[in-house]
């Protein structure tokens, strides 16, 4: 298929990275943001002299849309806004920026989604990669876009890749060799408004493979467990747990993480080798073994570089210790289910700093955590009001509130004790007061680092 002109719908990382590979393919390129102001004189210092871009702002007119020869759409951009109905009512072909990277790329794909874990299974994935072959690329949703990438990849190249539901919504070709579904809890109904939308987005990571290809998925997990059960039929399903020993899978047994299957059982590492916090890190290593060991990775470059892993930037992410007070960064804790993991992986009292966007979630199953575990919850951003109704409801009174993420950090730290812990885990997306959950980590540890004891 030939592109001559082509609309790229959103000027961030990956309409960026879209531009340039279809400008290196000889497409001209109208790049169309909604924000009618956007300044575009860093974008147009970065494309000269690559080809031929045209910026359209604040509306996309009929006469771009009628002499479009394809649309790409960037994740952040719901497939339901009214200017991509026009694009499809005009049956102009929309890519997303995954299977954009996917049709022009080369290489063995491991592609991981999940409600959590993906980017620290997706970076272990790719340390394994790198410990095998100089031919690795890590991308996709961790930060780095495929199409990047995918011009300076070969049939030989690993490529350890984080899907996102966003992204997920606008495959039609992507297969990769391996897909990982980690788990499935609520999150982004604001995005796709029930459960079965999102759910059904994360399995569609696996609609292309085939028998030669593998899931590898989360036994532990019910939801994720009963809907790849019914759903996926078209490829070889390889399950992961932390509590049953499988005939065949990668699991927990007498303290080491084994792969069994009906050729080989073998130990890959001790539990005590892993160097990350909390079960849930140990749920993303079985993961992350499953991957890459059905990717053709030998056990022993496995182990080695699991045993040497020690975890992503705002993770669960140890900042510093003051006083007998230790700070953790969890920025990238964006939902419930993902505060409660951190919560649950501290140990002695804590300090907890939430709140932030608002995804339409539910903070229930959180907050119940907090008897005997939080000394005083100190929220911030949209849902404060609501995540505070919500902890009071459940009894939980020892609530502070602060106007920005220094307040809360100079507050935590006059209310913790010795021994206890300060969590930044919102619960929450980042984008009320911040870009990204990585601008609000960075600057949590810049104020933490800047505390005085």
């Amino acid at each position: 298929m030939e592109f001559k002109k082509v609309i790229v719908a959103g000027a961030g990382k990956s309409g960026i990275a879209s531009t340039e590979l279809m400008l290196r393919h000889g497409a001209e390129v109208i790049m169309f943001d909604q924000k009618a102001d956007l300044d575009t004189s860093k974008l147009k210092e970065r494309f000269e002299g690559k080809g031929n871009v045209v910026f359209e702002l604040g509306e996309l007119s009929d006469k771009t849309i009628s002499e479009a020869d394809l649309f790409v759409i960037s994740p952040g951009i719901p497939t339901d806004a009214e200017f991509v109905k026009r694009v499809e009512a005009a049956s102009v072909p929309i890519m997303g920026e995954i299977e954009l990277g996917f049709y022009f790329g080369k290489g063995r794909i491991a592609a991981i989604t999940g409600t959590n874990g993906k980017t620290t299974t997706t970076a272990l994935v790719g340390e394994i990669f790198k410990a095998y072959s100089d031919d690795y690329v890590v991308a996709g949703n961790i930060g780095y876009p495929l199409t990047e990438y995918s011009d300076d990849t070969t049939d030989n190249t690993l490529i350890s890749l984080e899907v996102s539901s966003f992204q997920l919504e606008t495959i039609k070709t992507f297969r990769p060799h391996v897909s990982a579904v980690l788990n499935l809890t609520p999150d982004h109904l604001n995005r796709h408004y029930t459960l079965d939308n999102y759910y059904n987005a994360k399995l569609r990571i696996a609609e292309n493979q085939d028998m030669s290809d593998y899931m590898v998925a989360n036994f532990d997990d019910p939801e994720t467990r009963k809907r790849v059960s019914d759903a996926i039929k078209n490829t070889n399903v390889v399950w992961f747990s932390r509590k049953e020993e499988l005939p065949n899978g990668v699991f927990v047994s007498d303290g080491s993480i084994r792969v069994k299957n009906e050729e080989v059982d073998v130990k890959i590492l001790d539990l005590s080798d892993i160097k990350i916090l909390g079960t849930h890190n140990v749920e993303n290593v079985l993961a992350a073994t499953a991957i890459a060991y059905y990717m053709g990775i030998p056990a022993e470059v496995i182990r080695r570089t699991v045993s040497e892993f020690n975890g992503v930037e705002h993770r669960i992410q140890f900042v510093r210790e003051l006083n007998g007070i230790k700070f953790y960064n969890d920025s990238k804790g964006t939902n419930p289910d993902a505060a409660i993991k951190a919560l649950e992986a501290m140990k002695g009292s804590t300090v907890l700093i939430g709140g932030g966007y608002d995804k339409k979630s539910t903070y229930d199953e959180w907050v119940e955590l907090f008897p005997g575990r939080v000394r005083k919850l100190v929220l911030i951003g949209a849902t404060a009001d609501d995540i505070e109704k919500c902890a009071r409801e459940h009894g939980f009174t020892d609530i502070a509130r602060a106007k920005t993420l220094k307040e809360a950090v100079e507050y935590s730290y006059s209310a913790a004790e010795s021994g206890d812990n300060v969590l930044l885990s919102p619960a929450c997306a980042s984008w009320d007061m911040f870009k990204s959950f990585e601008e609000r980590g960075t600057q949590f540890i810049e104020f933490v680092n800047g505390l005085e004891g």
